[in-house]
């Protein structure tokens, strides 16, 4: 007001050149940002569409905002030092139409499609699938954490981490696009903006969410073949009678059946041997049928038929968060021979590995997933369970194996005898409980390959193995010490003697990989000794990682301080940690202990004892029975509560 008047605000153009000089505008503004905006509107969409669906509504969406985008518009004073976003129309657009593609009617069935997807848009692709670039666990962790999100939560964390934006200008262009509690969204993007830090901008900005940078795969050859002659059979028998027609019609449910679209084994995927010496993708793609009945083509064909639809008796094992669906195509063939007397045949999907095994007690199947897997966790595979032992199929690029027993550090490692098809002699199974003989297989990959080093793979009891790693103290072989390195060292074996003993095995079947981080050390009162804190983290192949973090000191076992279940915490999304734990001084004193990792400058002890002290390691006077609570203080100025309580979430045990 001014003067008791209203003060009147200058109207934007709306004059026909105005329009256009602002259609020009934007449509300049589109073709520059069109990545950025097509990333935006893939990261906000949901994951259920599947990725190919996915990339095309992307486009979709980007391509379809240009009609919509209004005049640019001034956004929230801390949006910039300009006062105007000249992108906000467009991000509004796609934010608008992407959320709307996530709502569906109350009475909506979950499995159909959103009903906005029926209607086919341009861009429209027949005859290929289209895929980002497959990520690592790192990013499979971020896309389930967005996952659980809402849709507007997921699209203001992307404003938020991707974009740049403020929060009250991530606020704004939300309710702009039609969201109601734009506030909500916002904060709950900011929470597990905050669990899982910086770092979620990097993997946000890799190939893995790029819907421009894609991967072109077939569809199912076969099926599509065998459509088309079931369509040019319908259409001749339309062109002749109705009746014809109707028979038709009538039996297209059978030939849609699973026998009409079982793989057969003269479509089975074979790799050249030596293809991986020639490829940058070293995993299971890249590996060539061994055995001795790969050209057994009833074998292979009972194989397939069981896999595309299990009889009854069939025994069905599975690997958690791995799909029994059919073969979506002609799967690879990696085994086929006589293991033991039993037959056993080895297929990969490009997602899963299967594993057939016909014994005295009937036929068995068993899945696990093995997405984006590398040189070291497609290094080997179970390939034949009995008596407490396995035998092995090991990849064409290992060139030594050995197998070490992981509770005698100081023991060599004992040769393991291969094959000439890959198959390794019987080695005891890890079978958890005490401190009893943990053997892992020690391989070093060939020097034709880039990635030619020692690792070692443990067997917690599924088809595919687990990668462990080992992390040390900062200082200990390097300044930082934060990324994990393999676990063939000494100090990596005496950390894994440990760590590998109490807990018993990690995570089980499922798990990818295993890292050991030791995160801090502590001198312990009344002369308890040198103590150090030790994060094991087991990340598995469907993305969730569990936790157990222990204290060690030389010469004794591992105390268990806490288990968390699903959290972020030691991992790149929670590269800090604190824990505390009670403990009896061999004086017969109780103390509260606690520690954090590297960038923890302080910690404050709350409950029935309070106290705080500067740098990582605490030690307190406390009775046994004291409820206490610890937090961490932050370099960066903020806080961290202990591991099982803070944002990164988690269930603690």
């Amino acid at each position: 007001m001014e003067g008791g008047r209203p003060m009147v605000l200058p109207s934007l153009s709306r004059s026909p050149r105005g329009a256009r000089r602002h259609l020009l505008h934007a449509e300049r503004r589109l073709a520059e940002r069109y990545a950025e905006l097509v990333r935006l509107a893939y990261l906000v969409l949901p994951a259920s569409l599947g990725r190919h669906r996915r990339v095309l509504a992307a486009h979709s969406l980007v391509q379809r905002s240009l009609p919509k985008a209004e005049p640019a518009v001034p956004a929230p004073r801390s949006a910039g030092a300009d006062g105007a976003d000249p992108d906000r129309s467009l991000r509004v657009a796609v934010v608008r139409g992407a959320l709307a593609q996530c709502r569906r009617p109350r009475l909506w069935p979950e499995s159909a499609r959103p009903p906005r997807l029926l209607v086919p848009r341009l861009p429209v692709v027949l005859g290929l699938r289209l895929a980002p670039r497959s990520g690592g666990a790192e990013e499979m962790a971020l896309g389930q954490a967005l996952s659980d999100l809402s849709a507007p939560a997921r699209a203001a964390f992307v404003l938020l981490r991707v974009e740049g934006l403020t929060a009250d200008h991530a606020h704004g262009v939300l309710e702009a696009a039609g969201v109601d509690r734009a506030r909500v969204a916002v904060r709950e993007a900011a929470r597990l903006d905050t669990s899982l830090g910086a770092a979620a901008a990097s993997v946000l900005t890799s190939d893995e969410f790029d819907a421009c940078t894609l991967r072109a795969r077939p569809t199912d050859l076969v099926r599509r073949r065998r459509r088309t002659r079931l369509a040019a059979v319908a259409v001749l028998a339309g062109a002749l009678t109705a009746g014809g027609l109707a028979a038709v019609t009538h039996s297209a449910p059978e030939t849609a059946g699973p026998s009409a679209t079982r793989p057969r084994s003269a479509d089975l995927v074979r790799v050249a041997p030596g293809a991986w010496a020639d490829t940058s993708r070293v995993d299971f793609t890249a590996w060539p049928p061994r055995g001795d009945r790969v050209g057994d083509r009833a074998l292979l064909d009972r194989a397939l038929a069981v896999w595309t639809d299990p009889q009854p008796g069939t025994r069905v094992v599975r690997a958690p968060g791995t799909p029994a669906d059919p073969p979506p195509r002609a799967p690879q063939l990696l085994f086929a021979g006589s293991v033991g007397g039993h037959a056993v045949v080895v297929f990969h999907d490009g997602q899963r590995l299967v594993r057939y095994g016909e014994t005295g007690a009937g036929e068995r199947l068993v899945l696990a997933r093995a997405d984006n897997a590398d040189v070291t966790t497609a290094g080997a595979l179970a390939l034949d369970e009995r008596g407490g032992a396995v035998r092995y199929l090991l990849a064409p690029w290992v060139a030594e194996s050995s197998v070490r027993d992981l509770s005698r550090p100081d023991s060599p490692a004992r040769h393991l005898a291969v094959g000439r098809d890959g198959v390794t002699a019987p080695v005891p199974r890890w079978t958890g409980g005490g401190c009893g003989r943990r053997p892992a297989l020690q391989l070093r990959s060939s020097p034709a390959i880039a990635e030619h080093h020692a690792f070692l793979l443990a067997d917690l009891g599924g088809l595919t193995l687990a990668h462990l790693t080992y992390t040390p103290l900062p200082g200990h072989g390097s300044p930082h010490a934060r990324q994990p390195r393999e676990a063939t060292g000494s100090a990596a074996l005496v950390a894994w003697r440990q760590s590998g003993c109490e807990p018993g095995p990690p995570g089980g079947a499922g798990v990818r990989a295993v890292n050991a981080w030791d995160f801090a050390g502590q001198d312990l009162p009344d002369g308890g000794g040198p103590a150090v804190w030790t994060c094991v983290r087991a990340d598995t192949w469907r993305g969730p990682g569990d936790i157990t973090v222990l204290l060690r000191r030389p010469g004794r076992e591992a105390r268990v301080v806490t288990r968390v279940r699903s959290t972020a915490a030691c991992s790149r999304f929670g590269q800090h940690v604190v824990a505390r734990t009670s403990w009896k001084s061999p004086r017969g004193h109780r103390y509260v202990l606690a520690a954090g990792s590297r960038a923890v400058t302080s910690l404050t002890l709350t409950g029935d004892v309070r106290a705080t002290r500067s740098g990582p390691t605490l030690a307190v006077r406390a009775p046994e029975d004291a409820s206490t609570r610890v937090r961490g203080g932050l370099a960066s100025g903020g806080g961290l509560a202990e591991v099982g309580s803070g944002p990164s979430g988690g269930t603690r045990q």
